[in-house]
């Protein structure tokens, strides 16, 4: 006899496997006890028929706890009513370990409860299928970049200096020096292209913002390539392309997981169609006037989560809004060729009241224009020497962009916050468990 996963039931219809399962709940009519299981990689249904077993394994069938862990010896049908497709009819029950008093029943319980419990809440269908459709994106993301032609850098963690200022950083002692954790990779992605042409990084970043939206995270994961000898309408064919080929991913790979969240197969399919539309953060300006919805809305204003959604919403599908102004984007945007007051960069904002997913820009190569911005910014030149030797020797044009991993999540999972697309978030007043 074979041991399986519920995963694949489907190659063994009408045999008879082994599984380790998880009880998550169960009914009984009297004759027949419905046992609703998992394993980690899928949940289904076993059926215990009390005149096809013994008198032992229907009474620990009926006696059997929520998250108590079994093997289940049974036969695999087929079984049109589920999601999943399949269920077992079970002959033996070998209970494994214990669960007594388990906190999270079927009642409904509190977002400060569940966040307390999330060890534990990890295993509902729920937070199952947003981790499967997570795995599947961060999948996705290696086989594009590989196939790209993009390899992996990975930047530090622990940095000396601040590439976006140092209002929103984690500052810590290094021996005897000032260190921040990372708020991103990109400049040492920059000094990647510099050295390999196209390359990517993939880790975990922390933002000190005291924020509690739904689409804030303390400590979040970031994907940020970074392509040399390459311009922002280039980078902007790179990102709408991965953003797709996420997402084609997902309806491929996940089409259970998406059941579970009831998450429109075909609304996602919208969004593998290219190209995605452009518009300047000028014409951006223009439609919120326009709508009536913004009368405080004036030009130079950073976009809040009504302007983005509006803007997304306005054309049903992501959309790059670009050009933003200078005075409110870090210093090392590409300036505009023709004007003063805005930089080479974009946003890319996803629909559905998600918001801004990616945001990227061309670099500035200027070596002086570049130095004049860091003490702009209040920053110290010398931490930033070795960022300028890398327009001191061979600059070329380059662009990149920062992809934020558990706001893709969000957007695609269609969650309602960002909460739930990390496996244990942390968030303001939130560092347990």
């Amino acid at each position: 006899m074979e041991t399986i996963s519920i995963i694949d039931a489907s190659k063994h219809v009408d045999e008879e496997v082994r599984i380790g399962v998880w009880l998550t709940n169960k009914r009984s009519s009297g004759k027949i006890a419905f046992l609703q299981l998992r394993d980690g990689t899928a949940f289904f249904q076993g059926v215990v028929v009390k005149s096809n077993v013994s008198a032992a394994v229907f009474a620990l069938a009926k006696e059997v706890r929520q998250e108590e862990s079994l093997y289940v010896t049974g036969t695999i049908h087929q079984d049109k009513r589920s999601h999943f497709g399949y269920e077992i009819e079970i002959s033996e029950i070998e209970k494994v370990g214990a669960s007594e008093d388990y906190p999270i029943t079927p009642k409904e319980h509190g977002v400060d409860f569940l966040m307390d419990h999330r060890h534990l809440w990890l295993r509902s269908k729920r937070q199952f299928a947003v981790m499967q459709i997570r795995n599947e994106i961060i999948r996705a993301t290696y086989e594009f970049f590989n196939k790209e032609g993009f390899i992996k850098i990975d930047a530090p963690i622990l940095t000396g200096s601040a590439p976006e200022g140092t209002t929103e950083l984690f500052h810590t002692k290094y021996f005897d020096k000032d260190a921040y954790l990372s708020q991103s990779g990109q400049l040492y992605e920059e000094a990647g292209a510099m050295a390999y042409g196209k390359v990517f990084s993939f880790g975990p970043t922390f933002r000190a913002e005291k924020s509690k939206t739904r689409r804030h995270l303390i400590e979040f994961w970031m994907i940020e390539p970074e392509m040399a000898f390459m311009h922002q309408e280039q980078s902007l064919e790179v990102q709408e392309r991965y953003i797709a080929f996420l997402v084609q991913g997902v309806l491929d790979n996940c089409q259970y997981e998406l059941k579970l969240l009831e998450r429109d197969p075909e609304v996602l399919r919208r969004y593998t169609e290219l190209p995605y539309p452009r518009i300047s953060y000028d014409e951006a300006i223009q439609l919120l006037t326009d709508s009536g919805e913004f009368p405080d809305v004036k030009w130079g204003d950073d976009f809040g989560s009504p302007e983005e959604t509006f803007l997304a919403e306005h054309f049903s599908k992501p959309v790059f809004v670009v050009n933003y102004p200078k005075a409110i984007k870090p210093f090392y945007m590409k300036p505009h060729p023709t004007r003063t007051d805005v930089v080479i960069c974009a946003d890319l904002l996803a629909p559905e009241g998600y918001g801004e997913i990616i945001g990227g820009s061309e670099r500035a190569t200027d070596v002086r224009y570049l130095t004049e911005q860091i003490k702009k910014a209040g920053l110290d030149e010398k931490d930033y020497e070795w960022y300028l030797d890398l327009r001191r020797y061979g600059s070329v044009p380059h662009s990149g962009f920062g992809l934020g991993l558990e706001r893709a999540v969000t957007w695609i999972t269609g969650e309602e916050h960002i909460r739930e697309a990390i496996p244990f978030p942390r968030l303001l007043n939130r560092i347990y468990p």
